[in-house]
């Protein structure tokens, strides 16, 4: 790199560290957030999970209600399974298309969203994750103003995520952090089976 262009280099640098400095200083306010991870491509909930794993790693309660593949494997909860501050619960009908049982989707449904409330009221519960809950929004298992109000009324230092495409977009306009997955490349799509340890 010549003489030129490490000074181009080190000035931008700069540049961008008084830019994040100056956006640190300003980020004052503390209380618990609503992070959406939407779009169609893969990751929404192994980043819900990543986040479940830093807030356990320090020490925090958790609780995840999973709405539509709580049936299926999942890695990582089975490695956090044991952690005394980790509460997950499953809707009991698993992947909702396989069941073609609207009323017994829905009762399922609206079961494991008591224990989503019971979350959501709860102080101690630093984060809940609410998997997939986009489609029993999108198939009218549960209705938008009450998972509205259930999120907005949660106790101010409880971070909510949210994860599942297509999101509603009252909860968008709610959201302090949208992140959307973009699909670029499936492996499934070339005819690749979901890998065990990699895809759940």
């Amino acid at each position: 790199m010549t003489d030129d262009r490490q000074t181009r280099h080190r000035n931008a640098m700069r540049k961008l560290k008084s830019h994040v400095d100056e956006k640190v200083a300003a980020a004052t306010e503390q209380r618990g957030l609503l992070l959406v991870f939407t779009g169609n491509g893969k990751g929404k909930t192994t980043a819900a999970w990543g986040t479940v794993t830093r807030s356990l790693g320090y020490g925090y309660r958790v609780g995840v209600v999973q709405f539509i593949k709580g049936m299926w494997e999942c890695g990582e909860r089975e490695r956090l399974a044991d952690d005394a501050n980790l509460s997950v619960h499953v809707m009991a009908t698993g992947f909702t298309w396989d069941t073609q049982n609207r009323e017994a989707d829905t009762a399922a449904c609206q079961a494991v969203w008591r224990d989503a409330l019971t979350l959501l009221q709860d102080p101690d519960v630093y984060l809940v994750v609410l998997d997939e809950i986009t489609y029993m929004l999108k198939f009218g298992y549960l209705d938008i103003a009450s998972v509205r109000e259930a999120i907005a009324n949660r106790p101010s230092e409880q971070t909510v995520i949210v994860t599942g495409r297509n999101a509603h977009r009252e909860l968008l306009d709610m959201a302090d952090t949208i992140t959307e997955m973009q699909e670029v490349r499936h492996a499934f799509n070339a005819g690749v089976q979901a890998r065990r340890g990699i895809d759940y």
